[in-house]
């Protein structure tokens, strides 16, 4: 397990509102460098909340977030962004009136350590389909790719850590699989990366770590083998 000094992202103590409604509670959470961590928990119980906060999107009430040991509770998503911390969305967020190769464009920059894992080409290389059509706007792309346009140019900032949700939601099973690998591939990157998904199957086979929430609260921090161990919880908190 990783010590909190080691943490490439870490929230402490948060609590966060929509309007009257508390929905993160006290939450402690960390994701160290080059380690993949999954976000689990039933709908609702406050895991795009979570995502949202680290990104900056919505602003905590109580307590505090560090990226690499500095302070970024109240820092705005583009200063995030440029410290390193990128965000795949539910629902993706590419510009539609603009082509795959402009999208991505767009969005390539040096990473704050000043490193270029990622470049067009490489993302062309990695998604086929989006070489295939590059001059195509974003809005008549299939959904799928969408959703490889859309993690293509968060890595085209070449982030030190990554925030994905859903990335797989409402996608035909091929696809799904082609993001499953993608995934996996950025693990070996050394990239800080939380994920959001249903699959447990596939992310028993990817994460180092998982995080369930219940009601805005950690109720479980551990491997795959102790998550698989206990199918009661899994069954109670997961549903399934």
């Amino acid at each position: 397990m990783i010590a909190a000094a080691e943490a490439m992202l870490e929230a402490r103590g948060i609590d966060a509102f929509y309007g009257p409604s508390h929905i993160l509670r006290s939450v402690n959470f960390r994701v160290g460098r080059g380690e993949t961590v999954s976000l689990l928990g039933r709908n609702g119980m406050g895991k795009t909340t979570l995502l949202r906060t680290l990104i900056g999107l919505l602003k905590p009430k109580r307590g505090s977030i560090l990226l690499n040991g500095r302070d970024m509770t109240d820092a705005r998503p583009n200063i995030r962004a440029r410290a390193g911390m990128g965000f795949v969305p539910e629902g993706r967020g590419i510009f539609p009136n603009l082509s795959v190769e402009e999208n991505l464009l767009f969005a390539a920059r040096l990473g704050p350590e000043g490193q270029v894992e990622w470049t067009p080409e490489a993302i062309y290389e990695m998604f086929p389909r989006l070489a295939d059509r590059r001059k195509i706007w974003g809005n008549l792309l299939s959904g799928g790719e969408q959703q490889m346009l859309t993690i293509g140019r968060v890595l085209l900032s070449n982030p030190t850590v990554l925030l994905i949700d859903e990335a797989t939601e409402g996608l035909a099973p091929k696809m799904r699989d082609e993001i499953w690998k993608t995934l996996g591939l950025i693990a070996t990157k050394g990239i800080a990366t939380v994920i959001v998904d249903k699959n447990l199957d596939d992310l028993v086979e990817l994460v180092d770590r998982h995080v369930i929430l219940t009601k805005g609260e950690v109720v479980f921090e551990g491997t795959s083998d102790e998550l698989l161990a206990d199918q009661d919880m899994v069954r109670t908190m997961l549903g399934v």
